[in-house]
């Protein structure tokens, strides 16, 4: 299959860079370059505004299956689509607050919602407006998603909800979050009694956010309190008890074209490690020219076969591709610091008082990267679902729950 872009993808190019270089300027350009995995706590407030910046360009959801400014958004072909991620990437515009609506949820209502969710839910994400959070992971129910505990109960026309969920990416900054959510009878097998809930995160004493401190010093991630909280019964996505199935749908739209974009920034995260290995000279040990050259192999690897599987149909791809950038992006976070020597231990050199922390990118992306074999569904949940679903082998006995 070709990839390749053509004329109109290469006059859609000019048009993204034209737009790009017109209006990444002042504070935006200032945060180019921040607000990636690690550093999502960085410049928010500038990102926010560029979030709304994006919408008012119609740049967000051009991936969505919409007829062409259904909602405020411009349409493009997937190699179009291939083509504005790269552009962005390579620009090292600021990192996306709203990807969470645009890449996860939007899709999902296009796919199962009802009419009046898409037209109430959608044209705020593609404005930049609404941020969205992601209430899947609970103590004891991380990859297992089946196993969520926290329930939600009819009243009247809307549910109640209690239960605690952790993990919760920017919950301290998003105003909605999607919540898997108990509502069966008690005792219902496991993937069954699920629905998929749009709550509101203004909700004060019914709902409450705890960020978690990091080994990098931050706090992206939250854990958040369902006490009681509200949801419309409108809101329930493909209709109570289909919680499953929209979950599993909504994963198979999290891997695609910001694959893609990711692997440009895993590239300059790697050329940034061989100048400092060119620099410091560690790049003249033989062992850390065969680790950069390995790593850049495996890159060009990564890019092709998220190519290849960018039309869909294929069930493993979103495990493997998983499977490839989590190992891959640790050993380059390894090879960072190691290829520093013992300053590769130290502190930027600027320490204070008020600030006693301090992590240089190297440090952070070593940091950062010993999450990556485990978020978004752990190495061994996705070489269970290659070797049940792709392959066909028996599944894992398991004990009841």
């Amino acid at each position: 299959m070709d990839f390749g872009p053509g004329p109109e993808d290469e006059a859609f190019r000019a048009r993204a860079r034209e737009w790009l270089a017109e209006h990444l300027t002042g504070a935006y350009a200032a945060a180019a370059g921040h607000g990636g995995p690690g550093g999502e706590h960085e410049r928010m407030d500038v990102r926010r505004a560029w979030e709304r910046e994006l919408g008012r360009g119609g740049w967000i959801g051009i991936g969505w299956d919409t007829a062409p400014g259904a909602y405020g958004n411009r349409t493009a072909t997937l190699t179009q689509q291939v083509v504005w991620a790269e552009e962005y990437a390579r620009l090292r515009a600021p990192g996306r607050v709203g990807h969470i609506g645009e890449k996860l949820l939007a899709p999902t209502l296009l796919a199962y919602g009802t009419q009046e969710q898409k037209d109430a839910f959608l044209p705020p994400v593609a404005r930049g407006e609404a941020l969205w959070c992601q209430g899947y992971s609970e103590p004891g129910a991380g990859s297992d998603l089946a196993g969520v505990r926290t329930v939600a109960e009819r009243d009247g026309d809307a549910y109640r909800i209690s239960g605690q969920k952790v993990w919760t990416s920017l919950a301290h900054e998003a105003d909605w979050c999607f919540v898997l959510a108990r509502t069966g009878p008690p005792g219902a097998r496991r993937h069954e009694g699920l629905s998929f809930l749009l709550v509101p995160m203004d909700q004060p004493g019914r709902i409450e956010v705890r960020p978690i401190r990091q080994l990098t010093g931050t706090a992206e991630f939250n854990e958040v309190f369902f006490d009681g909280a509200r949801a419309d019964a409108a809101h329930v996505v493909g209709g109570e008890g289909a919680g499953w199935r929209v979950a599993m749908g909504l994963l198979g739209f999290e891997r695609g074209v910001s694959t893609l974009a990711q692997q440009i920034a895993f590239a300059a995260e790697l050329a940034d490690v061989a100048r400092q290995a060119v620099r410091g000279g560690a790049a003249d040990d033989p062992v850390v020219r065969t680790e950069l050259a390995e790593l850049w192999a495996e890159l060009r690897v990564m890019r092709w076969n998220a190519l290849r599987t960018l039309g869909g149909g294929d069930p493993g791809a979103p495990s493997v591709a998983k499977l490839l950038w989590g190992g891959w992006h640790q050993r380059l976070g390894r090879l960072a610091v190691r290829v520093r020597g013992a300053r590769g231990a130290a502190g930027p050199g600027d320490w204070s008082a008020d600030d006693p922390y301090r992590l240089d990118a190297a440090q952070r992306l070593f940091l950062f990267s010993r999450a990556d074999t485990i978020y978004g569904g752990s190495d061994e949940i996705q070489r269970n679902i290659i070797a049940e679903r792709v392959l066909g082998l028996p599944r894992e006995a398991r004990g009841p729950r």
